[in-house]
């Protein structure tokens, strides 16, 4: 009996191990190889060594792009965490219509990235047609350049991204509170413990979890943003003087403008270094749990 369950196991995850194997698993290790070779798809790939890495550390684009892609992530990651936690804290309370809101945050999350891109692109347009410097001009205050400035562009690239990912944080959290028992509040309140306490000593210490798992979520969509991004800056991509470029929208031009992919798998393979770090960290805070 356990030899057949054993069998029937291994036949119903055939597929996803094969699945994993072909599509996830072996693409990853051949990035790997070539990193290592001279490949522009006119000629077969040729073994350079470690030649690409090191040009990857002497090409100052690479070095912005790449303090861009971690401003993202470093700007991106509290700022949506902070309000989709503060809008699922409160939304908890609310009865009326409970669902309705709930759907109404959450429809971002199934809005297509391209879509959204350019609705907030329309926004960000200089008067008469963009909505925000028309809100701007009507209160007698100078207009903002946006996406055409090298200050404001990243940041009004973030703004979209945070806001479509906001749904499903505050799903999550709301899942997160209401899985914590209602006796360690009733008890709280008992002893006529204060709600910022009740907040910081009880609610929070138990949404560790959850919080772990966001902000590992969070931080991989952040280092892996490359919709909103092309889609907003797309006459320009990467924004003024690359300000919007992060490290993905670099790999797809080194590879499918430029056709230099072997240099593209390295760049890749950097972006999976960072990715599997991030990763390490989750498995860490899990284990000091």
């Amino acid at each position: 009996m356990r030899q057949k369950q054993v069998v029937w196991a291994w036949t119903f995850l055939a597929l996803p191990v094969l699945f994993y194997s072909v599509i996830r698993f072996w693409p990853t290790l051949d990035a790997f190889r070539l990193s290592l070779t001279d490949w522009n798809l006119f000629r077969p790939p040729g073994y350079i060594g470690f030649d690409n890495y090191m040009r990857l550390a002497q090409d100052p684009v690479f070095w912005e792009v790449f303090r861009n892609t971690f401003a993202y992530l470093i700007l991106g990651t509290p700022v949506s965490l902070l309000i989709s936690f503060t809008v699922a804290y409160y939304l908890d309370r609310v009865r009326f219509m409970h669902g309705f809101i709930r759907a109404l945050y959450f429809l971002p999350f199934l809005t297509t990235a391209a879509a959204m891109a350019w609705v907030w692109r329309w926004f960000y347009q200089p008067v008469p047609i963009g909505l925000i410097n028309d809100v701007l001009a009507s209160l007698g205050l100078p207009q903002q350049p946006f996406l055409r400035s090298t200050t404001q562009a990243l940041p009004a690239v973030l703004a979209p991204a945070v806001w479509a990912g906001l749904g499903f944080q505050i799903v999550i959290f709301m899942a997160g509170l209401r899985a914590i028992p209602s006796t360690y509040y009733e008890a709280a309140r008992i002893d006529g413990v204060s709600d910022w306490t009740i907040l910081t000593r009880i609610t929070l210490p138990l949404l560790k979890p959850t919080i772990v798992f966001l902000v590992v979520f969070s931080s991989i969509g952040f280092l892996r943003i490359f919709d909103q991004v092309y889609n907003m800056t797309s006459n320009d991509p990467g924004g003024p003087l690359n300000s919007t470029k992060p490290l993905v929208l670099l790999i797809y031009q080194t590879a499918f403008s430029s056709f230099e992919m072997g240099y593209a798998a390295a760049q890749t393979v950097v972006l999976f270094i960072v990715l599997l770090v991030i990763s390490l960290v989750q498995l860490r805070i899990l284990r000091d749990r």
